[in-house]
C-alpha cells in the first residue's frame, strides 16, 4: 500500500497542474507514471518468487549380464540362446509398461550396453565389482530392482553374497551344474626369480572328476618342446593330485614354461589343461653393501627391505667393528656417509675405485661439502642444521618405475620425516622420483634423486628418517610394508641395470604385464657425452614365440610419457629399439613377459546356490531362462511406483532482466507522449 501511495503521489504531484495536452492523455500519462513508480518502490523492498519444480522417474529395472567365457564356453547353445532372446523381451515389455530398463555387463560396468549385443568374452568374473558399481551408480535413483543373468561363478574380486544391497536382486541361472569328467589345471606354484645353474621346481595341482583310479600324463614344455613327462596316480577319494618338476635354470632372461595335462577320452573340455609358468633367470644374487656411519634405526629397516627378495645378497658394515673385505659389490647403500670427521673413509675409497652403483642416504651426520664432490646429480646448500619434515609424493614425469596406487595411497600416511632445510639443485641428466610434501604443500624439492653417470648410476634419499615409513606401514597394514619394500628394491635394481653406456635404452615399465594391461615401454636416450636429450625417433619392434613381429613408432618427450601399446596375447616377446642419434645409429634390446589369465576356464560347474543365496537375501527367487514370463509378472506385481522430485527456487524478482525492459518501455512511452505533444 506505502508502495501505491508513492506513486499515486508521484504522478498526482506531476500531473495536477494544467498541462497543453487534452485531459484522457493527461490521465493516461498520470496512469503511466503511478505504475512506474509504484512498480520501482515494490522492487526496493525486494520482493521473490517462489517456484517449484516436479519431475517423474519412473521405476529403473538394469539387466545385469555376466558376460564372461564360462558363460558363453560351458551353457549349453539352446540354453544361453533362450536366456539372451528372453533378456530381450523382457526389456521390450517392461519398457511397454512404464519401466526404464539399462544393461550392464563385466566389460562395461559404468555405461549401459545394449542386450542384443551380448559377447561372452570377459576373462574375469566379479559379480560383486558389477552389482556394487549398480548401487552405487543408481543411488538416490528409483532403482525397481536388478536382474542377474550368471552361472555364478566368481573368480575375481570376493563374493557377492557377503555384500548389502538394498534393492531386489532377481536371478537367471545358466550354465550347468552337472559334474562332469574333467582333468584341469587349477594353479602352479614356483618362484618367480631363479638363478643360472640352479634347479628351482614347479609344483602343479592336477584335478579330476571323473576319472579316479587312472593315470594322467603331465607334461613340462617350453617352447612347444617336451622337457619332461610325468605319468601321474589319481587317487579314489580325493579330487586333487600334485607333482613336481625340478628344473635347472637356463641362461639368464626371461622363461616361459607351458604345463599340459593330456587330454582323456571322454573329458568334458581341454581347455583348462594346461598353465604357464612365467620366471625370469638371473646371473647370480646381487651383492649389496650396506654399509652406516652409526648404528640406526634405517640400517634395520634396509635390511628388512632387501632381505625380503631373493635377489639380494646383503652385507652390513659399520667402520670401526671389523674390517671391510675388499670384494665386488653390485651395488652400495651408503648411511650418512661420507660423514664429518671421515668416518668410513674406505667405504668411499672402495665405492669410487669400483665404480659401484651407489645410493646416498643423507642425515644429521653427513658432509655436505664432501657429498657435493661425489657427482651424483644433486648439490646440497644447507642453512645452518635446519630441517624441514616432508613426506613423499610422487613425481608424475618420473617414468624409469612406476608406483601403483597403492603405493601412492600408502605414502600419503607415512609420517613427516626430517631433510635437510637449503638450496636442492638438480645436475643435467639427474632425475627426481620422489618429491618433498610439508605438511598438505606439494613442493619441487626433491627428496629421492637418480643421478649420476651411465658407468656409475647414483641414487639420493635425502631423509634418515624413512625407518618411520616403513614401521607406520607396517602397523597399518598387517605387518606388510610393501609401498616402502618395493621403493627400496626398485631403486636399487634400477641402479644395477643397464650399468653401461648406452645412448639409447629403451626397457617396459613393468616386470610383467597380464594379458588385461596396457603394456607400456619407456625410453631415454642421451647425445655423445651422456647428456639426456629428448623428442628423439625411436623404432620399437616386438618379436613373440611365432616370430611374428609388431612394429610401432614414437617419440620420447620431455614429460616421460611411455608408449602405450594396449593389450597382447600372452607370451615371450623380444624387443628391438632402433634410434638415429647425433647421426650415428643405436639400437637397444631386451625380454617382454605378458602373463595369460587363464581364469574363466578353471571351473566349469555353475554355482547355482550362490545365485539363490543372492535371490533370497534380497527377498526374491531363482529363475531359469524358461521362466522369462514368471520373471516378468513377478517384477510386475512388484508394484513399483514412479517417483514424483519436487523442488522448489527462490529467485529475487529484480534479478528477472525482461522486467527491466518492461519498466524501460513505460517510461518511454509516457516520454514520447509528452514529447510528441508538446511537453518535456
Amino acid at each position: 500500500m506505502l508502495c501505491l501511495a508513492v506513486g499515486a503521489g508521484y504522478a498526482a504531484l506531476l500531473y495536477s497542474a494544467k498541462a497543453p495536452w487534452s485531459k484522457p492523455l493527461n490521465y493516461a500519462l498520470a496512469a503511466l507514471r503511478f505504475v512506474v513508480v509504484s512498480f520501482l518502490c515494490f522492487l526496493l523492498l525486494s520482493p521473490f518468487l517462489k517456484t517449484t519444480t516436479s519431475t517423474t522417474e519412473q521405476p529403473t529395472v538394469v539387466l545385469a549380464v555376466d558376460n564372461s567365457q564360462s558363460v558363453g564356453l560351458f551353457t549349453p547353445g539352446p540354453v544361453l540362446a533362450q536366456a539372451t532372446a528372453g533378456l530381450q523381451q523382457l526389456a521390450a515389455t517392461l519398457r511397454g509398461r512404464g519401466f526404464t530398463v539399462e544393461t550392464r555387463t563385466l566389460s562395461n560396468a559404468s555405461r549401459p550396453a545394449r542386450p542384443d549385443s551380448l559377447r561372452f568374452q570377459a576373462p574375469a568374473t566379479d559379480l560383486d565389482g558389477l552389482l556394487s558399481g549398480i548401487r552405487d551408480g543408481y543411488d538416490r535413483r528409483n532403482l525397481a530392482g536388478v536382474v542377474l543373468l550368471s552361472d555364478g561363478i566368481v573368480n575375481q574380486g570376493r563374493s557377492p553374497v557377503y555384500s548389502e544391497f538394498s534393492f531386489p536382486i532377481y536371478s537367471v541361472a545358466v550354465g550347468d551344474t552337472v559334474p562332469k569328467k574333467d582333468l584341469g589345471l587349477p594353479a602352479l606354484t614356483y618362484n618367480r626369480v631363479a638363478f643360472s645353474g640352479n634347479k628351482f621346481p614347479i609344483e602343479a595341482e592336477v584335478s579330476y572328476d571323473g576319472f579316479a583310479g587312472g593315470t594322467a600324463v603331465v607334461q613340462l614344455r617350453e617352447n612347444g618342446r617336451v622337457l619332461q613327462t610325468q605319468r601321474l596316480k589319481l587317487p579314489v577319494g580325493r579330487r586333487r593330485q600334485k607333482t613336481t618338476f625340478l628344473v635347472t635354470a637356463p641362461a639368464p632372461g626371461k622363461r616361459r614354461y607351458e604345463v599340459v595335462v593330456e587330454e582323456q577320452p571322454g573329458e568334458f573340455t581341454a581347455l583348462n589343461n594346461n598353465k604357464f609358468a612365467y620366471l625370469e633367470i638371473v646371473k647370480g644374487k646381487l651383492r649389496v653393501l650396506l654399509a652406516g656411519a652409526a648404528p640406526h634405526p634405517d640400517l634395520k629397516a634396509l635390511r628388512a627391505a632387501i632381505l625380503q627378495n631373493d635377489n639380494f645378497d646383503l652385507i652390513t658394515y659399520l667402520p670401526g667393528i671389523a674390517p671391510l673385505k675388499s670384494q665386488d659389490f653390485d651395488v652400495a647403500i651408503l648411511h650418512q656417509l661420507p660423514t664429518r670427521g671421515g668416518v668410513g673413509a674406505e667405504v668411499l675409497a672402495q665405492v669410487r675405485a669400483r665404480r659401484i652403483p651407489a645410493l646416498y642416504i643423507i642425515g644429521a651426520q653427513s658432509d655436505f661439502n664432501a657429498y657435493n664432490s661425489l657427482g651424483t646429480g644433486l648439490t646440497i646448500t644447507p642453512r645452518g642444521a635446519q630441517t624441514d619434515e616432508v613426506t613423499p609424493v610422487l613425481n608424475p614425469a618420473f617414468s624409469r618405475f612406476t608406483f601403483e596406487e597403492e603405493a601412492l595411497r600408502r605414502f600419503a600416511a607415512y609420517p613427516p620425516a626430517p631433510v635437510p632445510f637449503g638450496d636442492l639443485r638438480l645436475a643435467g641428466g639427474a632425475e627426481a622420483a620422489l618429491f618433498q610434501q610439508v605438511g598438505r604443500l606439494k613442493t619441487r624439492k626433491p627428496l629421492l634423486v637418480l643421478g649420476g653417470t651411465p658407468a656409475q648410476r647414483q641414487a639420493t634419499l635425502l631423509t634418515d628418517g624413512s625407518w618411520q615409513w616403513r614401521l607406520q606401514e607396517a602397523a597399518d597394514h598387517d605387518d606388510r610394508p610393501e609401498a616402502y619394500d618395493r621403493l627400496i628394491v626398485r631403486t636399487l635394481q634400477l641402479l644395477t641395470a643397464n650399468a653401461n653406456k648406452k645412448r639409447l635404452d629403451v626397457y617396459p615399465t613393468q616386470d610383467a604385464f597380464t594379458t588385461q594391461d596396457d603394456v607400456t615401454f619407456g625410453a631415454e636416450t642421451y647425445n655423445a657425452i651422456f647428456e639426456r636429450i629428448f623428442n628423439q625417433s625411436i623404432t620399437l619392434t616386438l618379436t613373440d614365440e611365432k616370430q611374428q613381429t609388431r612394429r610401432f613408432s614414437f617419440t620420447n618427450g620431455e614429460d616421460g610419457a611411455p608408449l602405450h601399446l594396449g593389450a597382447l596375447p600372452g607370451g615371450l616377446y623380444r624387443y628391438a629399439a632402433r634410434a638415429t642419434l647425433g647421426g650415428q645409429a643405436q639400437q637397444d634390446a631386451g625380454e617382454l613377459l605378458v602373463q595369460e589369465q587363464q581364469l574363466e576356464t578353471l571351473d566349469a560347474r555353475a554355482d547355482h546356490n550362490l545365485l539363490y543365496q543372492l535371490s533370497r537375501r534380497s527377498n526374491s527367487r531363482l529363475y531359469y531362462p524358461s521362466q522369462f514370463a514368471r520373471l516378468t509378472q513377478d517384477i510386475t506385481a512388484a508394484n513399483a511406483k514412479p517417483v514424483i522430485y519436487s523442488q522448489e527456487d527462490l529467485k529475487d524478482l529484480i534479478n528477472l532482466k525482461w522486467l527491466f525492459f518492461v519498466v524501460l518501455a513505460l517510461a518511454t512511452a509516457e516520454w514520447a507522449a509528452r514529447k510528441y505533444s508538446g511537453g518535456i
